[in-house]
């Protein structure tokens, strides 16, 4: 399973998901659904935007539970 930590990189930066939005240009439903683990898929270009925001890696943002 691959699980998203985002509401811990949020939290770190005391960012709101409305603020993340607005950065990268996803649509709030979008970032919503991420960082509630929703999500059913992920765009690359979507990951690259919230990591370049968040100033995180790939790694920082997602990780994998077997």
């Amino acid at each position: 399973m691959v699980k998203t930590q985002l509401p811990r990189l949020l939290g770190e930066r005391a960012m709101k998901q409305a603020e993340l939005s607005r950065m990268t240009g996803i649509r709030p439903n979008t970032i919503n659904d991420l960082y509630r683990g929703m999500a059913e898929s992920v765009k690359f270009d979507h990951l690259d935007r919230i990591c370049k925001a968040l100033d995180c890696t790939l790694a920082e943002l997602l990780i994998f539970i077997p």
